[in-house]
Order: C-alpha cells, then structure tokens, then sequence
C-alpha cells in the first residue's frame, strides 16, 4: 500500500512540473518531465517493483562476492579487455587505419582549395573600405530615382572601362571572395 502512495505523489508531482514547463511554453522539456513522471505508477501497475527489489537483492549479493571472489575479478578484466578492444577498433576504423577501410569510402571530390596560410593583420580591413560601398549605393539609388525604368549607372561611373551587362557585379563579388582566399 506504501508503494502505491509513493507512486501516485511522484507521479502527482511529475505531472505537475510538467504543467508548469508547458505554462512557460517550454513544450519540449515539459514532455520530458510527463514522460518520466509516468514511470513510477506504471512501474507500480505492472508490478515491476517487486522485480526491480529482487534485482537490487541480486546485484548486492554480487557486490559482497566482488570483494572475495577472484572468479569474479577475473570476468570483470575480461570485460575491461572487450570493450577496450571493442573502442580501439571503433577508433581506428575512424581513422582509416583497418586494412581494405579505404575501398568502401568514397573518393575525393579533388584537391581542397589553396587557403592562405596565414590569416590578414588585425589592422587591414577583409572586404574592402566601406564608405566606396556606401557611395556606390546611394549612387544607385540617384540612379533609380532620376531615370525611371532604367537602372541607375551612377554607382558604376568609376568604373568606366566596363560594360553594362550585369557581370560587373559579379566581378566585384570574385574579387571579394579572392581576398579573403575563398
């Protein structure tokens, strides 16, 4: 009967945190604490505890042949043996290193791309002096404003030698990405 009425106040007490999650809009956490406030009284209602107890009594019998048994010392070397071979296997075939590893991956697309090995100074800018780019907007937008339907040229009027076509953008975004060795 004890076991009931701790079941159902956990339970209780569970849901209510949970509500109080869901209220702050916090749905996800808020399902995590009404998933885990279900597991006291459905552990009770299927009668899992008695279970749950025999494998507590269990598991402290084997705790007192731990201390006196070396049968038992010599299983639990064994395991440490398993699982650290188990991990170094896992590792290595991480890194590429087990024979054949490298048929079954796919090949390289083809080289990396050249990166400077060395990153700018702190004192020079990356993109460029930004008032050339702020001039270069609001000459676009006299542009715009003064020639309905057309696009402004009025940006572009440093760059004489090239033409109209739309690519000058373009050119301005290579030399951008160059720069910063992308």
């Amino acid at each position: 009967m004890l076991t009931a009425a701790v079941s159902v106040a956990l339970t209780a007490a569970g849901v209510a945190v949970a509500g109080l999650r869901a209220y702050r809009r916090r749905f996800l956490s808020a399902t995590r604490w009404f998933a885990v406030a279900l597991l006291p009284l459905g552990l009770y209602l299927t009668g899992l505890f008695p279970v749950a107890r025999t494998i507590g009594d269990e598991l402290a019998d084997w705790a007192t042949k731990l201390v006196l048994d070396p049968r038992v010392w010599t299983g639990i070397v064994l395991l440490g043996v398993s699982a650290g071979l188990l991990a170094a296997t896992r590792w290595a075939g991480r890194r590429g290193a087990v024979a054949g590893g490298s048929e079954s991956r796919p090949a390289a697309a083809g080289p990396a791309p050249a990166r400077p090995a060395v990153a700018p100074a702190a004192g020079t800018p990356a993109a460029g002096p930004a008032p050339k780019r702020a001039e270069e907007a609001a000459g676009a937008e006299r542009g715009r404003a003064g020639k309905a339907g057309k696009p402004g040229k009025a940006g572009k009027a440093g760059k004489a030698g090239k033409s109209d076509s739309g690519l000058d953008e373009f050119a301005d975004i290579e030399e951008i990405l160059r720069r910063r060795g992308l």
